[in-house]
């Protein structure tokens, strides 16, 4: 499913929000490029990353996070990806940005790394293992592949302690968000710390960095006009549709374009209406550990 729904969506993500599909807090006066990278940035740096350092970005897209994270730290960076069409676009984009010698990627699924024990210093994930079937699954792969007192830091999404599970408007806030994501059962912050502890890990922080911002972080998806982000506006959104619309009728974009971005228009206006009731959170920031071998 999860496969399906990237091939699909992934140029429309690309060509609307550019190449780190993901949220982010946001500082007034500062531009949405600027927060996308700094909050791939703060996770470079509460993981301590450094040269020679090797690093699985767990669900990498296209590998926005991973170029700006190898740059920042000095860092090698494999993303691990299951899309073979994302996995090729990313090949080009670290080639275009000279980080070839820095940036890598593995495909498989994620539940499954291909990889011997304790290959990795560190690991991370950004909005990527709410995809996962299993979370205490994917906690147990990834501390697997880390050494002995490695760190692992993820961006989760989550149904925040606001959520009322009794509210049928809520509820179906939620299955939409699910639906229009390609995603599984979100769950709450509790579900997700003891499926990290079940997967061995040792817990440092987690937090939803989302009530750190100062502007709303579903801003993007719900501001009128914008000069410097026209294209993830509602208005941008509209005439992408549109302009999909028109194409696919030419012939000059395949077929299910303009279904497609209907699809993520529908998911947008869920992700917002999640945002703004304060139950929904793309970004609980979770930090642990993989507890050294002499413990």
């Amino acid at each position: 499913m999860v496969n399906t729904f990237y091939d699909l969506a992934t140029d429309f993500y690309e060509f609307g929000w550019g190449q780190s599909f993901h949220f982010a807090t946001r500082h007034k006066y500062e531009s949405f490029e600027a927060s996308i990278a700094r909050h791939e940035m703060y996770m470079a740096h509460q993981l301590g990353l450094f040269p020679g350092m090797k690093v699985i970005d767990i669900g990498c897209g296209v590998g926005g996070p991973m170029r700006t994270i190898a740059r920042f730290s000095g860092a090698n960076v494999v993303g691990l990806n299951n899309n073979e069409y994302q996995i090729q676009r990313g090949k080009r984009l670290n080639e275009q940005a000279g980080l070839s010698h820095l940036c890598s990627f593995i495909k498989a699924d994620f539940m499954n790394i291909p990889v011997e024990d304790g290959t990795y210093d560190c690991a991370y994930q950004i909005e990527a293992t709410c995809h996962a079937p299993d979370l205490v699954g994917i906690y147990r792969e990834i501390f697997r592949v880390l050494k002995p007192g490695g760190l692992f830091g993820g961006y989760e999404w989550i149904m925040t302690n606001k959520f009322n599970k009794n509210d049928p408007i809520e509820v179906n806030i939620k299955k939409q968000i699910e639906l229009g994501n390609g995603l599984p059962d979100l769950v709450q912050p509790a579900e997700i710390l003891s499926a990290l502890k079940e997967a061995g890990f040792e817990i440092i922080t987690a937090f939803d960095v989302a009530e750190t911002s100062e502007l709303p972080w579903y801003l993007p998806l719900s501001s009128g006009i914008s000069v410097t982000g026209f294209l993830h506006t509602g208005v941008g959104r509209y005439l992408t549709g549109k302009l999909c619309q028109v194409m696919e009728m030419l012939k000059l974009a395949p077929a299910g374009s303009y279904n497609t971005n209907v699809w993520l228009q529908n998911a947008a206006t869920f992700l917002v209406q999640g945002g703004e009731k304060q139950i929904f959170s793309p970004m609980f920031f979770i930090l642990v550990r993989k507890p050294s071998e002499d413990k």
